[in-house]
């Protein structure tokens, strides 16, 4: 199992969660964050006077998965997130020890398998 971290900007998030709940994968957890990188800081004019911002705002979108799983969903993130302009952000993919559904109790790779109905609930 494996945990997907990308950071993305905001424009790009809908036709990455659209994507991928077509492909079967509609969990996932979004957290707005602020950050820094090579882009370092943008300068710009506000009443009058030069302000440099340092952090950008971001998206930060997180799925475990299985590992089999793991170069689809990447490749979906790359796809919509990737403009070739400094500040598109970045994907990490780490190792997952276990997992557990709270409701069941249920343990391992079945608790990341999306519920056959998934896609419809959300769009019909």
């Amino acid at each position: 199992m494996k945990m997907i971290t990308a950071y993305i900007r905001h424009d790009a998030f809908e036709p990455i969660r659209a994507e991928l709940l077509e492909l079967g994968f509609p969990s996932m957890s979004i957290i707005d964050v602020k950050g820094s990188g090579r882009q370092k800081g943008v300068t710009e004019q506000y009443r009058g006077a030069s302000v440099t911002n340092y952090l950008r705002p971001k998206l930060k979108i997180e799925c475990a998965v299985a590992d089999g799983d793991v170069q689809a969903i990447v490749d979906t993130i790359l796809k919509h997130a990737r403009t070739g302009n400094v500040g598109d952000g970045k994907i990490f993919v780490s190792p997952v020890e276990q997992t557990y559904r709270i409701r069941t109790g249920e343990s391992g790779e079945e608790t990341l398998q999306a519920h056959p109905d998934a896609a419809e609930s959300v769009n019909g």
